[in-house]
Order: structure tokens, then sequence, then C-alpha cells
């Protein structure tokens, strides 16, 4: 099984970019706190960070595009992809990333205006939530059920 959950910010604005076939992708930088986990030349307090490379593709990417920007925080589920090329020097490069199959908005809605009226919108659904909307609080995924978990 390959799956992948993340909840961290942006490290910078989603780059989006159209394939050859017409196809949209976003690409994204994600920082992951480590708990309880810290570098040996740390300051005391000083959590480890990871920075995770993320890739979205048509829907997820046309909603990134809209709705994130560098510092928003959000929780993604994909799979993790390993790939390799040959740069321009023609060193080959291995790539490690997580593909996004889903994604959610975590953190509190931005203050301010602009573009970000349709925070809150879900990523599997497309749709964004009315001006005003309160979203209520739920699991981040799926149903509370846990009697499939095997573990």
């Amino acid at each position: 099984m390959n799956k992948v959950i993340l909840m961290g910010r942006l490290t910078r604005d989603p780059e989006i970019r159209t394939t050859q076939s017409g196809r949209m992708v976003a690409r994204l930088g994600l920082a992951v706190d480590r708990p309880g986990a810290r570098r040996q030349d740390a300051q005391p307090g000083q959590q480890t960070v990871d920075f995770i490379n993320l890739v979205m593709w048509e829907k997820s990417a046309d909603l990134a595009q809209r709705y994130l920007t560098k510092g928003s925080q959000i929780l993604v589920e994909g799979r993790l992809s390993v790939r390799s090329y040959d740069d321009q020097q023609g060193q080959k490069r291995t790539v490690t990333e997580v593909v996004v199959e889903r994604f959610e908005f975590a953190g509190s809605r931005p203050q301010g205006g602009g573009q970000q009226s349709g925070y809150g919108a879900q990523a599997q659904s497309g749709y964004s939530q009315p001006a005003g909307y309160s979203q209520p609080a739920a699991p981040a995924f799926g149903s509370d059920d846990d009697e499939d978990v095997p573990f």
C-alpha cells in the first residue's frame, strides 16, 4: 500500500503549468513539523521541519491555483512517487514527491479579502462555500468509524 497523509503549510505559491497534452499540473512545497525530533544544531525548543514536494493534477491543480497561497495550512492525502530523469548536464537526478489525490484546508480562514473568498472548498467536490458560510467541525478524513482500521 502506498498512502501518504500530511499536514503542513505551503512554502510557496503553487507553480501552475499545462502539459503538452493539455493537462493542468501544480507543484507546491509543504513544510511539515516533525514532533519530538530536533536537529543536533537546533536551539532548545526548536523543532525539525521536513520540506515535502507536492504535485496536483487537473481539478486539484485548478483549486490550488485559485485558493492556495504561501503559508496556507492544508491536509493532503496522496501517494509517494519516486522518479528519475537526466538533467541538462547529463547527470541522473532522482525526485521524491507526493502526488496529491485529495486535499482539505486545515487552518483558519485567512484575514482580508481578495481571492480567498472561496476558502473552505474541498478539492474533491470542486465547489466553493457561499460567502459568510461557517464550515462545521468535522473529522479531517471520512467518518468516525474506525472498525475497518487494521491497527
